[in-house]
């Protein structure tokens, strides 16, 4: 699959994968200077990219595991959804996890993208819904 990418800034780095089976493709930092992020806060990080992801398909962005794990580095809203027909930038909203300040650097890997598939649905209202075992059983209801 062929997926458009836009430079929105002339120094902004096309995403690359770790492995070549690797499932997400690595954004990088498109930012003049390092950006510090205080403890519990969160900061917009511009990629310098635009990208066309083909309909039936959304770029899910989801945090680099090793940047949350060692630096407590993640995207705020846990994973970002970039729907096909959007065409702005893609900006990650990059939250500290950590009790003490954190820099981004310059062409930093700051997230990953995965494009995936969703299925196009319609709500139907009911009255009833059809009857489970399961039935309105919440939050540790099934006792695992």
């Amino acid at each position: 699959m062929n997926i458009q990418v836009k430079k929105l800034k002339e120094n902004a780095k096309i995403p690359t994968r770790g492995s070549e089976q690797a499932a997400g493709y690595d954004l990088y930092a498109c930012i003049d200077e390092a950006v510090t992020i205080k403890p519990h806060e969160t900061e917009k990080i511009g990629t310098g990219l635009a990208i066309a992801v083909p309909d039936g398909y959304f770029g899910a962005i989801f945090a680099r595991s090793g940047l949350a794990a060692k630096q407590g580095l993640r995207p705020s809203n846990c994973v970002g959804v970039a729907d096909s027909d959007y065409r702005g930038e893609y900006i990650v909203a990059m939250h500290n996890d950590s009790d003490s300040e954190k820099t981004v650097e310059p062409f930093e890997r700051i997230a990953q993208l995965v494009v995936m598939p969703y299925l196009p649905v319609e709500f139907e209202e009911v009255r009833e819904l059809s009857e489970t075992q399961r039935g309105a059983g919440g939050f540790g209801s099934t006792g695992k």
